[in-house]
């Protein structure tokens, strides 16, 4: 572990979202993931394992960012 900080399986950081956050968060991995190619499967590995750390697909999907936005 020689000049690394953070070990390759310890947790590096920790993030509060809101439901918005959270969708922007998910479908912005999504679009990286669908992005990516055959070269990058390493990277795509990465992704998709914070993936499975977010709540279901129809979950996000539920979120309503229109009701997000008119609070600010």
């Amino acid at each position: 572990m020689e000049g690394n900080l953070i070990g390759r399986e310890e947790t590096a950081y920790r993030l509060e979202l809101t439901a918005a956050q959270l969708k922007v968060v998910h479908t912005a991995l999504k679009t990286l993931r669908d992005d990516l190619g055959h070269e990058e499967a390493d990277f795509r590995q990465v992704v998709d394992s914070v993936l499975a750390k977010l709540p279901e697909d129809h979950s996000i999907r539920a979120i309503d960012l229109s009701s997000s936005s008119r609070r600010s």
